[in-house]
Formats: C-alpha cells, sequence, structure tokens
C-alpha cells in the first residue's frame, strides 16, 4: 500500500507542536483524507474507544504525536502521570491499529530514550546500554516500552511500523511554559519577559554547559511524509539536524537575533540534565532522509509565532 494524497490518515496530537507541524505540512502537500480528534472528543487512554474509532475510519496509515510531554521540571515532578499516560495512549493506539488493519505507523519519540552518559553522536543502537536521565526516566521508559512494542508487532505480524526519534525540537505551536516547556521555548520566554519588563538580567538553570542538537519542527514532519513512503528494515529511525550549541550558545544565539543585550546568571543548585545529547542520523540520511532548515530561518518564523500568540493572553 502505497501514500499518496487521497490515502486515509490518522494524525494522533494533532494539537500540539509536533501534530500541529504534520497536520500543516500534510495539508500544504496536498494530503485530503487526514483524521483526527481532540482529547475530549476521545481519549486514546480508553482502549475501547480508542479501538472503536480506529475500526469507524479505517485508516491506511497513523502517526502517533500524542504524548505527554514537558522539560525537566515536568518531567521530574509528574513521573507517575508522564509513565501511566504514555504507556496508555501508545499502547491503545499502536495495539488499535493491528487490529484494524494498519500495516504502516510512524511512532514518534524523543532522543532522551538514550542513556544519560551514552557514547557521542548517539546511534540507534546504543539504546539500553546504560542508565537514563532520572528528570525525565518515567517519560523515557514509556518510549522505550512503544519502540519494543512497534518492534515486536513487525517481527510477529509482519507490520511495518516504524519509531522516528528526533533530537530537541523548536518551532511554531511550541509550549512556553515556564514551569514545564524545553530548554528553548524557555529561553525565548525568558528573554521576551526580560525584554518586556526592562531587565538587565536572566538566570538559566544549571551551568549552561549542556550541549542541546536543535531542529526544526516541519523537518520531522518531512521525515513523517517521508518514512511513511519507505520501506525500511529499521524498526529505530533517529532523525536530528547536526546544529549543536550548549544551552549558554543558544542563550547569545536568541540575545543577539532578537536583539538585546542581558547579563546572564546561572542557578547551579538547578539540574543540568544531560550533559550531551547529539544523534547519529547515518541511517536516516542512509534511507535518503537529510533536514532543510537552518537555525536562523527557524528561529525566525519561530519567534513571529511567539509574539503574534503571546499578544491574545
Amino acid at each position: 500500500m502505497q501514500l499518496n494524497k487521497l490515502s486515509r490518515i490518522f494524525l494522533a496530537g494533532h494539537r500540539g507542536m509536533v501534530g500541529s507541524s504534520i497536520l500543516r505540512t500534510f495539508r500544504k502537500k496536498g494530503y485530503k483524507n487526514i483524521f483526527f480528534k481532540n482529547s475530549k472528543s476521545l481519549d486514546l487512554k480508553d482502549q475501547k474507544k480508542t479501538y472503536k474509532y480506529l475500526k469507524k475510519i479505517k485508516p491506511e496509515f497513523v502517526i502517533i504525536a500524542a504524548a505527554k510531554v514537558g522539560g525537566i521540571l515536568a518531567n521530574n515532578n509528574y513521573k507517575a502521570q508522564f509513565i501511566y499516560e504514555n504507556l496508555m495512549i501508545q499502547s491503545n493506539l499502536i495495539h488499535s491499529s493491528y487490529l484494524v488493519g494498519v500495516k504502516k505507523l510512524i511512532f514518534l519519540g524523543s532522543s532522551c530514550i538514550y542513556p544519560k552518559h551514552s557514547k557521542q553522536p548517539i546511534s540507534e543502537k546504543y539504546l539500553l546500554t546504560g542508565k537514563l536521565e532520572k528528570t525525565n526516566e518515567a517519560y523515557a521508559i514509556a518510549k522505550i516500552a512503544g519502540i519494543k512494542m512497534c518492534e515486536a508487532y513487525n517481527q510477529q505480524y509482519n507490520t511495518n511500523y516504524i519509531c522516528l526519534m528526533p533530537t530537541n525540537l523548536y518551532g511554531p505551536n511550541d509550549n512556553y511554559d515556564l514551569k514545564n516547556s524545553h530548554f528553548f521555548p524557555a529561553l525565548i520566554k525568558k528573554i521576551f519577559i526580560a525584554k518586556s519588563k526592562k531587565k538587565k538580567s536572566i538566570t538559566l538553570w544549571g551551568d549552561g554547559t549542556p550541549m542541546r542538537e536543535l531542529m526544526y519542527v516541519d523537518d520531522l514532519a518531512d521525515a513523517c511524509e517521508f518514512f511513511l513512503k519507505k520501506k525500511t528494515n529499521s524498526t529505530l529511525i533517529n532523525i536530528g539536524s547536526g546544529i549543536e550549541k550548549t544551552i549558554l550558545e543558544y542563550t547569545n544565539f536568541l540575545l543577539k537575533n532578537i536583539g538585546i543585550n542581558l547579563k546572564i546568571n546561572f542557578d547551579k543548585k538547578k539540574p543540568n540534565g544531560t550533559p550531551r545529547k547529539k544523534l547519529n542520523c547515518y541511517l536516516a540520511k542512509k534511507y535518503g532522509w537529510k533536514p532543510k532548515t537552518n537555525l536562523i530561518d527557524g528561529l525566525k518564523i519561530t519567534y513571529e509565532d511567539f509574539l503574534k500568540n503571546e499578544r491574545f493572553k
């Protein structure tokens, strides 16, 4: 079954940054039959309701962008919710997809599935070779379970369920809540607040030395389309940009491009998180995929979207 513009695609999680990017990108490319539901209309934690809905719409392809996500603080404070909700959502979607005959599925995860002190750049084969970062262990374990579930279904039922593991993402419709956002949107929000209130400085968590790879979210949406079209022998595929800087370097990059000069302070009592997370994307490139968006272009679109949404708060 080949993906085409009339294929029936179910997108789970269309309202988040990743899901809205996939919906926007696929619509722009002319896909006509994309199905989606908000969480009030369909609780993906409910197995019977999830199965009933998929049986009704009969999708040919499924993309799982639905998940409970957050930064260090949220991951650390709500471990039970992170492991329970993610396990339920993904298990119901993967199993129900199999039951209704979906042969091709994309399961989206995160680079935090890899060990905290993994060899760099991180290859897919390093999964489960060391201890995870404690602050997001619950989320990572749920995602690892999803990968292993897809792997098992591929082996037993001859499905082609692919797990794309993106690096840190940014882009339109991101979460800028300082209590549960990821590092890049949190930096944008902190700088915006400092600029609005004419402050002289901002305070970063940790010491600014952790290194992070960053990718524009529409590049992940592009990867979803690419791999829905591709027959692969690999269940787990890293998706990254190769753009890597320290938290301090990203802060200086944002200050320069937003146009403000601030003193940078550090709260070293707060956790740094994983020291470095750069993905080895040899496998994705071998299949023929690579990202298209540079950091400056991506930031311009992202910051414009951020300012537009700030006005309506």
